[in-house]
C-alpha cells in the first residue's frame, strides 16, 4: 500500500473570505480536534497541547494576535470552518481535491504512513480475500476512511468512529478484526 499522506498542516482559510492577514487581526480563532495525540489532544486538567497546538500559537503569535483555540470533532471541522465558528484551522489534514474545493492549504509540514493493524494470531495471512466481509475500523470523514470505503468497501464491513482513540477501545474490546491508523498513533498506543 502506497504511503497515505496524512499529517499536512491545514492553515485553511474559506476560500471566499480572502486572505487572512488582509486586515489587521487582534484576535484569531483556531479550529483544533483535540483527539489526536501527539498534534492535538486535552490534558487531564482539559488544556489543549500538542503539536499542532504549538504551531497554532507561533503562527498568531507571528500575526501578532492573541490566540482562540477551538475544539471540534474532526468530522465537523471543515463545516465549522464554513460556518464561521472560526477563523482557520490548523490540524493534521491530508490534501485532496474535495477538501481543496472548500478550504486553501498551506504546504504540508510532515507526513506519516499509515498501518492495518490485527490482532495477533487472528490472521494466517493479510490479504483481500482474508479480509472479505470482516470489520475494519476508522476514524470518520478521514482520508483513512475515504481510503477503506472506495478500495474495500464491497469486500469488508467499514466501520466509522468519531475518534482514533475510539477505534482503538472498539478493537482492544474485540469489537473489531483491524483496523487502519497512521503509524504516530501505533507509537504510541502499542
Amino acid at each position: 500500500m502506497k504511503k497515505l499522506l496524512l499529517g499536512l498542516i491545514v492553515f485553511t482559510l474559506v476560500l471566499s473570505g480572502g486572505n487572512l492577514f488582509a486586515k489587521e487581526w487582534k484576535t484569531i480563532r483556531v479550529g483544533v480536534e483535540g483527539a489526536y495525540p501527539p498534534f492535538s489532544f486535552v490534558t487531564p486538567d482539559g488544556r489543549l497541547d500538542g503539536f499542532d497546538i504549538d504551531i497554532a500559537k507561533a503562527v498568531v503569535k507571528a500575526a501578532g494576535a492573541k490566540i482562540v483555540l477551538v475544539a471540534q470533532d474532526w468530522d465537523g471541522i471543515i463545516p465549522a470552518l464554513l460556518a464561521r465558528k472560526y477563523d482557520c484551522i490548523i490540524a493534521s489534514m491530508s490534501i485532496t481535491e474535495e477538501r481543496k474545493k472548500k478550504v486553501a492549504f498551506t504546504h504540508k509540514y510532515y507526513q506519516t504512513p499509515a498501518k492495518f493493524v490485527v490482532r495477533k494470531g487472528t490472521m494466517k495471512e493479510f490479504s483481500r480475500a482474508a479480509l472479505k466481509g470482516k470489520s475494519i475500523g476508522v476514524q470518520r470523514a478521514t482520508i483513512h476512511d475515504k481510503y477503506l470505503t472506495d478500495n474495500y468497501g464491497n469486500d469488508v464491513k467499514v466501520k466509522g468512529y468519531g475518534s482514533q482513540d475510539e477505534v482503538i477501545l472498539i478493537f482492544r474490546q474485540e469489537g473489531l478484526t483491524c483496523f487502519l491508523l497512521t503509524v504516530s498513533q501505533l507509537q504510541r498506543d502499542f
